[in-house]
Protein backbone atom coordinates (compact mmCIF):
# COMPACT_ATOMS: atom_id res chain seq x y z
CA UNK A 1 0.00 0.00 0.00
CA UNK A 2 2.83 2.60 0.35
CA UNK A 3 4.23 4.07 -2.91
CA UNK A 4 8.10 4.99 -3.51
CA UNK A 5 9.62 5.08 -0.32
CA UNK A 6 10.86 8.66 0.94
CA UNK A 7 8.45 10.12 -1.28
CA UNK A 8 7.24 14.01 0.14
CA UNK A 9 5.20 16.43 -1.05
CA UNK A 10 4.09 19.64 -1.18
CA UNK A 11 2.46 20.33 2.53
CA UNK A 12 3.17 17.22 3.94
CA UNK A 13 3.36 17.00 7.46
CA UNK A 14 6.75 17.31 9.76
CA UNK A 15 6.63 16.03 13.22
CA UNK A 16 8.07 17.52 16.33
CA UNK A 17 11.08 16.07 18.07
CA UNK A 18 8.82 15.12 21.05
CA UNK A 19 6.70 12.88 20.10
CA UNK A 20 -24.96 30.01 4.93
CA UNK A 21 -27.38 28.72 3.40
CA UNK A 22 -26.72 26.19 0.55
CA UNK A 23 -26.60 26.88 -2.70
CA UNK A 24 -25.89 24.78 -5.77
CA UNK A 25 -22.77 23.71 -6.91
CA UNK A 26 -23.61 24.86 -10.31
CA UNK A 27 -24.20 28.67 -9.38
CA UNK A 28 -20.88 28.79 -7.15
CA UNK A 29 -18.06 30.55 -9.75
CA UNK A 30 -14.73 29.09 -7.81
CA UNK A 31 -12.90 32.69 -6.49
CA UNK A 32 -10.19 33.67 -9.10
CA UNK A 33 -7.25 32.92 -6.22
CA UNK A 34 -8.53 29.32 -6.01
CA UNK A 35 -7.37 26.13 -8.00
CA UNK A 36 -9.51 23.24 -8.19
CA UNK A 37 -5.88 21.11 -7.98
CA UNK A 38 -5.31 22.51 -4.74
CA UNK A 39 -6.46 20.64 -1.63
CA UNK A 40 -6.40 21.66 1.52
CA UNK A 41 -6.57 18.95 4.48
CA UNK A 42 -7.34 20.65 8.02
CA UNK A 43 -6.31 19.33 10.90
CA UNK A 44 -7.14 19.46 14.63
CA UNK A 45 -5.41 18.33 17.87
CA UNK A 46 -6.90 15.11 18.93
CA UNK A 47 -7.77 14.00 15.63
CA UNK A 48 -7.34 10.05 15.01
CA UNK A 49 -4.48 9.21 12.40
CA UNK A 50 -6.14 6.36 10.32
CA UNK A 51 -8.88 9.55 9.56
CA UNK A 52 -5.89 11.88 8.97
CA UNK A 53 -3.61 10.22 7.02
CA UNK A 54 -6.87 9.53 4.54
CA UNK A 55 -6.43 12.69 2.27
CA UNK A 56 -3.07 13.05 2.67
CA UNK A 57 -1.90 9.61 0.59
CA UNK A 58 -5.04 10.16 -1.39
CA UNK A 59 -4.29 13.48 -2.52
CA UNK A 60 -0.76 14.30 -1.69
CA UNK A 61 1.83 12.05 -3.95
CA UNK A 62 2.65 12.46 -7.08
CA UNK A 63 1.39 9.23 -8.93
CA UNK A 64 1.60 10.65 -12.73
CA UNK A 65 3.38 7.70 -13.69
CA UNK A 66 0.55 5.23 -13.08
CA UNK A 67 -1.97 7.60 -15.32
CA UNK A 68 -3.19 9.25 -11.84
CA UNK A 69 -3.61 13.09 -12.47
CA UNK A 70 -1.53 15.17 -9.76
CA UNK A 71 -3.09 17.79 -6.90
CA UNK A 72 -1.69 19.97 -4.55
CA UNK A 73 -1.47 19.41 -1.29
CA UNK A 74 -1.88 21.77 1.64
CA UNK A 75 -1.73 20.59 5.34
CA UNK A 76 -3.05 23.14 7.34
CA UNK A 77 -3.60 23.72 11.20
CA UNK A 78 -6.78 24.45 12.41
CA UNK A 79 -5.51 25.76 15.47
CA UNK A 80 -2.17 26.87 17.38
CA UNK A 81 0.47 23.93 16.95
CA UNK A 82 1.25 21.78 17.84
CA UNK A 83 -1.33 18.83 17.12
CA UNK A 84 -1.64 15.92 18.96
CA UNK A 85 -2.97 12.50 17.38
CA UNK A 86 -3.57 9.23 19.14
CA UNK A 87 -1.03 7.29 20.15
CA UNK A 88 1.08 10.32 22.03
CA UNK A 89 2.65 11.76 18.73
CA UNK A 90 2.87 15.39 17.98
CA UNK A 91 2.41 16.75 14.64
CA UNK A 92 3.14 20.42 13.22
CA UNK A 93 1.63 21.28 9.93
CA UNK A 94 2.99 23.36 7.53
CA UNK A 95 0.63 25.93 7.08
CA UNK A 96 -2.41 27.51 8.63
CA UNK A 97 -5.69 28.78 8.01
CA UNK A 98 -4.44 31.57 5.64
CA UNK A 99 -3.79 28.34 3.23
CA UNK A 100 -7.13 27.62 2.77
CA UNK A 101 -7.60 30.83 0.66
CA UNK A 102 -6.25 29.02 -2.47
CA UNK A 103 -7.79 25.44 -2.37
CA UNK A 104 -10.22 24.15 -4.45
CA UNK A 105 -11.19 21.03 -2.30
CA UNK A 106 -10.99 21.72 1.38
CA UNK A 107 -10.98 18.44 3.57
CA UNK A 108 -11.64 17.98 7.10
CA UNK A 109 -11.05 14.52 8.18
CA UNK A 110 -12.05 14.29 11.51
CA UNK A 111 -12.92 16.53 14.61
CA UNK A 112 -11.15 15.39 18.15
CA UNK A 113 -14.37 14.95 19.69
CA UNK A 114 -18.40 15.01 18.80
CA UNK A 115 -19.22 16.56 21.86
CA UNK A 116 -16.70 19.74 21.35
CA UNK A 117 -17.31 23.07 19.53
CA UNK A 118 -14.86 23.30 16.70
CA UNK A 119 -12.57 26.61 16.83
CA UNK A 120 -14.59 29.27 15.53
CA UNK A 121 -11.60 31.02 13.77
CA UNK A 122 -11.95 27.26 11.55
CA UNK A 123 -15.24 27.78 10.81
CA UNK A 124 -15.40 31.07 9.53
CA UNK A 125 -12.13 29.64 7.34
CA UNK A 126 -14.80 26.73 5.98
CA UNK A 127 -17.64 29.25 5.48
CA UNK A 128 -15.33 31.82 3.45
CA UNK A 129 -14.03 28.77 0.95
CA UNK A 130 -17.97 27.63 0.77
CA UNK A 131 -18.61 31.02 -0.11
CA UNK A 132 -15.89 31.59 -2.76
CA UNK A 133 -16.98 27.91 -4.68
CA UNK A 134 -14.62 25.53 -3.13
CA UNK A 135 -15.88 21.95 -2.34
CA UNK A 136 -15.73 21.07 1.81
CA UNK A 137 -15.55 17.66 2.50
CA UNK A 138 -16.02 16.55 5.73
CA UNK A 139 -14.54 12.57 6.68
CA UNK A 140 -16.32 10.83 9.32
CA UNK A 141 -16.29 13.22 12.43
CA UNK A 142 -15.62 15.79 10.12
CA UNK A 143 -19.18 16.29 9.58
CA UNK A 144 -19.69 17.45 13.02
CA UNK A 145 -16.92 20.67 11.96
CA UNK A 146 -18.95 21.15 8.38
CA UNK A 147 -22.35 20.83 10.30
CA UNK A 148 -21.10 23.19 13.18
CA UNK A 149 -20.19 25.57 10.27
CA UNK A 150 -23.84 25.63 8.84
CA UNK A 151 -22.64 23.97 5.40
CA UNK A 152 -24.68 21.01 6.03
CA UNK A 153 -27.82 22.93 7.15
CA UNK A 154 -31.26 21.34 4.89
CA UNK A 155 -28.59 19.08 3.26
CA UNK A 156 -28.65 15.52 3.14
CA UNK A 157 -24.89 14.10 4.92
CA UNK A 158 -23.98 11.26 6.41
CA UNK A 159 -21.36 10.21 9.22
CA UNK A 160 -19.92 7.35 11.24
CA UNK A 161 -23.09 5.06 12.06
CA UNK A 162 -21.79 5.53 15.89
CA UNK A 163 -22.58 9.50 16.30
CA UNK A 164 -25.41 9.80 13.69
CA UNK A 165 -27.91 9.82 16.09
CA UNK A 166 -26.14 13.00 17.98
CA UNK A 167 -25.61 14.59 14.61
CA UNK A 168 -28.66 14.32 14.05
CA UNK A 169 -30.68 15.56 17.40
CA UNK A 170 -27.73 18.59 17.30
CA UNK A 171 -28.93 19.62 13.91
CA UNK A 172 -31.91 18.51 13.31
CA UNK A 173 -31.61 20.59 10.13
CA UNK A 174 -29.53 18.43 8.91
CA UNK A 175 -30.94 14.94 6.91
CA UNK A 176 -28.79 12.61 8.03
CA UNK A 177 -28.49 8.95 6.82
CA UNK A 178 -26.33 6.20 8.47
CA UNK A 179 -26.78 3.76 5.68
CA UNK A 180 -24.82 5.55 3.09
CA UNK A 181 -20.72 5.23 2.85
CA UNK A 182 -20.71 8.81 1.47
CA UNK A 183 -23.28 10.91 0.47
CA UNK A 184 -22.16 14.06 -2.70
CA UNK A 185 -24.64 16.92 -2.69
CA UNK A 186 -22.41 18.80 -4.82
CA UNK A 187 -20.14 21.10 -3.62
CA UNK A 188 -20.34 19.77 0.48
CA UNK A 189 -19.63 15.92 0.69
CA UNK A 190 -19.54 13.93 3.58
CA UNK A 191 -18.19 10.24 4.03
CA UNK A 192 -18.73 7.16 7.02
CA UNK A 193 -16.48 6.08 9.40
CA UNK A 194 -12.93 4.78 8.35
CA UNK A 195 -12.48 2.83 5.45
CA UNK A 196 -15.45 5.05 3.69
CA UNK A 197 -12.69 8.12 3.89
CA UNK A 198 -11.51 6.47 1.40
CA UNK A 199 -14.37 5.06 -0.55
CA UNK A 200 -15.17 9.02 -0.73
CA UNK A 201 -11.76 10.68 -1.56
CA UNK A 202 -11.77 8.04 -5.00
CA UNK A 203 -15.19 9.73 -5.36
CA UNK A 204 -13.83 12.34 -5.73
CA UNK A 205 -11.03 11.84 -8.13
CA UNK A 206 -13.59 9.99 -10.21
CA UNK A 207 -15.56 12.68 -10.15
CA UNK A 208 -13.00 14.87 -11.24
CA UNK A 209 -10.99 13.13 -13.51
CA UNK A 210 -12.72 9.65 -14.45
CA UNK A 211 -13.24 5.98 -13.97
CA UNK A 212 -9.56 5.46 -15.29
CA UNK A 213 -8.00 7.77 -12.89
CA UNK A 214 -9.78 6.05 -9.57
CA UNK A 215 -9.36 2.80 -11.13
CA UNK A 216 -5.23 3.31 -11.54
CA UNK A 217 -5.54 4.94 -7.89
CA UNK A 218 -7.40 2.31 -6.42
CA UNK A 219 -5.18 -0.27 -7.95
CA UNK A 220 -2.49 1.84 -6.11
CA UNK A 221 -3.70 1.56 -2.49
CA UNK A 222 -5.03 -1.88 -2.97
CA UNK A 223 -8.08 -0.93 -2.25
CA UNK A 224 -11.90 -1.73 -4.04
CA UNK A 225 -12.53 1.07 -6.87
CA UNK A 226 -16.07 1.75 -5.58
CA UNK A 227 -17.65 0.00 -3.00
CA UNK A 228 -21.63 0.30 -1.61
CA UNK A 229 -23.54 -0.19 1.34
CA UNK A 230 -24.68 -4.01 0.27
CA UNK A 231 -20.49 -4.68 0.00
CA UNK A 232 -20.24 -4.68 3.35
CA UNK A 233 -21.48 -7.84 4.75
CA UNK A 234 -24.43 -6.46 5.64
CA UNK A 235 -26.86 -4.96 3.37
CA UNK A 236 -27.45 -2.26 6.41
CA UNK A 237 -26.47 -1.75 9.73
CA UNK A 238 -28.56 -1.18 12.35
CA UNK A 239 -28.00 -0.79 15.99
CA UNK A 240 -30.55 -0.53 19.24
CA UNK A 241 -28.74 1.80 21.29
CA UNK A 242 -29.41 5.45 21.50
CA UNK A 243 -27.10 8.14 22.80
CA UNK A 244 -25.66 7.63 26.53
CA UNK A 245 -27.38 10.67 27.66
CA UNK A 246 -31.09 8.82 27.43
CA UNK A 247 -29.56 6.95 30.56
CA UNK A 248 -29.75 10.02 33.07
CA UNK A 249 -33.60 10.85 31.55
CA UNK A 250 -37.13 8.95 32.92
CA UNK A 251 -37.72 7.77 29.52
CA UNK A 252 -34.84 5.75 29.67
CA UNK A 253 -37.33 2.87 31.60
CA UNK A 254 -39.77 3.25 29.16
CA UNK A 255 -37.15 3.06 27.32
CA UNK A 256 -35.68 -0.56 28.28
CA UNK A 257 -39.63 -1.68 28.68
CA UNK A 258 -40.11 -1.53 25.24
CA UNK A 259 -36.89 -3.08 24.19
CA UNK A 260 -37.28 -5.99 26.49
CA UNK A 261 -41.07 -6.83 25.03
CA UNK A 262 -40.53 -5.91 21.61
CA UNK A 263 -42.17 -9.32 20.95
CA UNK A 264 -45.40 -8.17 22.02
CA UNK A 265 -47.74 -6.15 20.54
CA UNK A 266 -47.61 -2.41 21.52
CA UNK A 267 -47.97 1.09 20.11
CA UNK A 268 -46.01 4.26 20.59
CA UNK A 269 -49.72 5.36 22.84
CA UNK A 270 -48.39 2.26 25.02
CA UNK A 271 -45.22 4.39 25.22
CA UNK A 272 -46.42 7.01 26.36
CA UNK A 273 -48.63 5.53 29.20
CA UNK A 274 -45.97 4.69 30.71
CA UNK A 275 -44.39 7.71 31.11
CA UNK A 276 -47.12 9.22 32.02
CA UNK A 277 -47.67 11.52 29.11
CA UNK A 278 -49.76 12.57 26.13
CA UNK A 279 -48.64 11.35 22.71
CA UNK A 280 -47.97 14.34 21.65
CA UNK A 281 -45.74 15.41 25.04
CA UNK A 282 -44.40 11.92 24.71
CA UNK A 283 -43.35 12.75 21.03
CA UNK A 284 -41.94 15.90 21.30
CA UNK A 285 -39.58 14.95 24.60
CA UNK A 286 -38.75 11.31 22.92
CA UNK A 287 -37.55 13.56 19.48
CA UNK A 288 -35.56 15.96 22.05
CA UNK A 289 -33.41 13.40 23.55
CA UNK A 290 -33.08 11.29 20.57
CA UNK A 291 -33.21 13.51 17.21
CA UNK A 292 -36.00 10.34 16.11
CA UNK A 293 -39.91 10.20 16.41
CA UNK A 294 -40.76 7.24 18.77
CA UNK A 295 -42.63 5.46 16.39
CA UNK A 296 -39.75 5.21 13.62
CA UNK A 297 -37.30 3.89 16.42
CA UNK A 298 -39.95 1.59 17.14
CA UNK A 299 -40.41 0.43 14.18
CA UNK A 300 -36.28 0.07 13.38
CA UNK A 301 -35.80 -1.65 16.97
CA UNK A 302 -38.35 -4.40 15.25
CA UNK A 303 -36.72 -4.70 11.77
CA UNK A 304 -33.53 -4.98 13.98
CA UNK A 305 -35.15 -7.73 16.04
CA UNK A 306 -36.11 -9.53 13.22
CA UNK A 307 -32.79 -9.18 11.40
CA UNK A 308 -31.32 -11.10 14.49
CA UNK A 309 -33.76 -14.13 14.45
CA UNK A 310 -33.48 -14.74 10.73
CA UNK A 311 -29.68 -14.96 11.34
CA UNK A 312 -29.50 -16.99 14.36
CA UNK A 313 -32.97 -19.47 14.34
CA UNK A 314 -34.98 -21.13 12.39
CA UNK A 315 -38.01 -19.90 12.61
CA UNK A 316 -40.37 -18.67 9.33
CA UNK A 317 -40.67 -15.79 7.95
CA UNK A 318 -44.26 -15.87 9.96
CA UNK A 319 -42.95 -16.75 13.14
CA UNK A 320 -40.23 -13.49 13.30
CA UNK A 321 -42.75 -11.24 12.58
CA UNK A 322 -44.62 -12.85 15.34
CA UNK A 323 -42.13 -13.05 17.72
CA UNK A 324 -41.00 -9.03 16.64
CA UNK A 325 -44.49 -7.55 17.53
CA UNK A 326 -45.45 -7.27 13.73
CA UNK A 327 -49.32 -7.85 13.21
CA UNK A 328 -48.53 -9.76 9.95
CA UNK A 329 -45.83 -10.94 7.65
CA UNK A 330 -46.72 -8.56 4.89
CA UNK A 331 -45.97 -6.14 7.40
CA UNK A 332 -42.48 -7.45 8.45
CA UNK A 333 -41.83 -7.47 5.02
CA UNK A 334 -42.55 -4.21 3.94
CA UNK A 335 -40.69 -2.51 7.02
CA UNK A 336 -37.86 -5.15 6.58
CA UNK A 337 -37.22 -4.17 3.09
CA UNK A 338 -37.32 -0.43 3.75
CA UNK A 339 -35.14 0.11 6.33
CA UNK A 340 -32.55 -2.83 5.00
CA UNK A 341 -33.05 -2.96 1.39
CA UNK A 342 -33.88 -6.52 0.74
CA UNK A 343 -37.02 -9.02 1.80
CA UNK A 344 -36.58 -11.30 5.09
CA UNK A 345 -36.09 -14.41 3.37
CA UNK A 346 -33.57 -13.27 0.95
CA UNK A 347 -31.43 -11.67 3.84
CA UNK A 348 -31.33 -15.10 5.48
CA UNK A 349 -30.59 -16.49 2.42
CA UNK A 350 -27.47 -14.00 1.88
CA UNK A 351 -26.50 -14.19 5.32
CA UNK A 352 -26.10 -17.69 5.47
CA UNK A 353 -24.35 -18.00 2.19
CA UNK A 354 -21.65 -15.62 3.52
CA UNK A 355 -21.41 -16.93 7.36
CA UNK A 356 -18.30 -19.72 7.15
CA UNK A 357 -19.50 -23.58 7.84
CA UNK A 358 -16.50 -24.75 8.50
CA UNK A 359 -16.86 -27.63 6.23
CA UNK A 360 -20.25 -28.85 8.73
CA UNK A 361 -23.77 -28.15 8.82
CA UNK A 362 -23.91 -26.43 11.67
CA UNK A 363 -27.56 -26.67 13.41
CA UNK A 364 -29.36 -23.19 13.91
CA UNK A 365 -28.88 -21.64 17.76
CA UNK A 366 -32.65 -20.91 18.87
CA UNK A 367 -32.06 -17.09 19.61
CA UNK A 368 -32.59 -17.53 23.41
CA UNK A 369 -28.75 -19.39 23.11
CA UNK A 370 -27.35 -17.66 20.49
CA UNK A 371 -24.59 -15.09 20.84
CA UNK A 372 -25.22 -12.25 18.25
CA UNK A 373 -22.32 -12.74 15.04
CA UNK A 374 -19.45 -10.48 15.09
CA UNK A 375 -20.32 -7.92 12.00
CA UNK A 376 -18.54 -8.16 9.43
CA UNK A 377 -16.42 -4.84 9.26
CA UNK A 378 -14.82 -2.57 6.19
CA UNK A 379 -13.12 -4.43 3.55
CA UNK A 380 -9.39 -3.24 4.68
CA UNK A 381 -9.11 -6.70 7.05
CA UNK A 382 -7.45 -7.15 10.42
CA UNK A 383 -4.83 -4.29 10.62
CA UNK A 384 -5.57 -2.45 7.88
CA UNK A 385 -6.20 0.71 9.32
CA UNK A 386 -2.95 0.77 10.93
CA UNK A 387 -0.95 0.00 7.76
CA UNK A 388 -2.62 2.29 5.62
CA UNK A 389 -2.15 5.09 8.57
CA UNK A 390 1.54 4.16 8.48
CA UNK A 391 1.54 3.77 4.54
CA UNK A 392 0.47 7.55 4.31
CA UNK A 393 3.16 8.78 7.10
CA UNK A 394 5.80 7.26 5.86
CA UNK A 395 5.28 8.44 1.99
CA UNK A 396 5.13 11.83 3.56
CA UNK A 397 8.24 11.41 5.24
CA UNK A 398 6.93 11.95 8.97
CA UNK A 399 9.11 10.64 11.73
CA UNK A 400 7.35 10.47 14.92
CA UNK A 401 8.25 9.42 18.39
CA UNK A 402 6.02 9.09 21.66
CA UNK A 403 5.77 11.61 23.83
CA UNK A 404 4.78 9.27 26.85
CA UNK A 405 1.24 10.51 27.16
CA UNK A 406 -1.23 8.64 25.38
CA UNK A 407 -3.35 10.63 22.93
CA UNK A 408 -6.76 11.82 24.17
CA UNK A 409 -9.44 9.10 22.56
CA UNK A 410 -12.64 10.51 21.29
CA UNK A 411 -15.70 10.79 23.61
CA UNK A 412 -17.95 7.57 24.35
CA UNK A 413 -19.24 6.37 21.19
CA UNK A 414 -22.95 6.99 20.34
CA UNK A 415 -25.42 3.80 18.41
CA UNK A 416 -26.71 4.68 15.44
CA UNK A 417 -30.06 5.20 14.03
CA UNK A 418 -31.67 5.08 10.90
CA UNK A 419 -33.31 9.09 10.05
CA UNK A 420 -37.28 9.43 9.74
CA UNK A 421 -36.77 10.74 6.45
CA UNK A 422 -33.16 9.90 5.11
CA UNK A 423 -32.55 12.23 1.83
CA UNK A 424 -28.96 11.57 0.18
CA UNK A 425 -27.51 11.25 -3.23
CA UNK A 426 -24.40 8.90 -3.27
CA UNK A 427 -22.31 8.02 -6.37
CA UNK A 428 -25.16 9.08 -8.61
CA UNK A 429 -27.73 7.12 -6.64
CA UNK A 430 -31.01 9.02 -5.36
CA UNK A 431 -32.19 8.54 -1.83
CA UNK A 432 -35.31 9.36 -1.38
CA UNK A 433 -37.33 10.68 1.62
CA UNK A 434 -38.47 8.09 3.97
CA UNK A 435 -41.78 6.84 4.14
CA UNK A 436 -44.41 8.47 6.39
CA UNK A 437 -45.24 7.72 10.10
CA UNK A 438 -47.79 4.31 10.79
CA UNK A 439 -48.65 2.04 12.66
CA UNK A 440 -46.15 -0.47 13.52
CA UNK A 441 -47.59 -3.94 11.48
Amino acid sequence: MQDREGETTEGGLSAMSQDSAAVPDAARKLAARRRREIVAVLLFSGGPIFESSIPLSVFGIDRQDAGVPRYRLLVCAGEDAPLRTTGGLELSAPYGLEAISRAGTVVVPAWRSITQAPPPAALDALRRAHEEGARIVGLCTGAFVLAAAGLLDGRPATTHWMYAPTLAKRYPSVHVDPRELFVDDGDVLTSAGTAAGIDLCLHIVRTDHGADAANALARRLVVPPRRTASDLGHQRYLDRSLPEEIGADPLAEVVAWALEHLHEQFDVETLAARAYMSRRTFDRRFRSLTGSAPLQWLITQRVLQAQRLLETSDYSVDEVAGRCGFRSPVALRGHFRRQLGASPAAYRAAYRARRPQGGGSEPALRPERAERPERERAALGAGGAERFAAAALAGHGLAAVETGEAGKPQSDAYASRLPETPVGRTAGRPVLPGQRERPVG
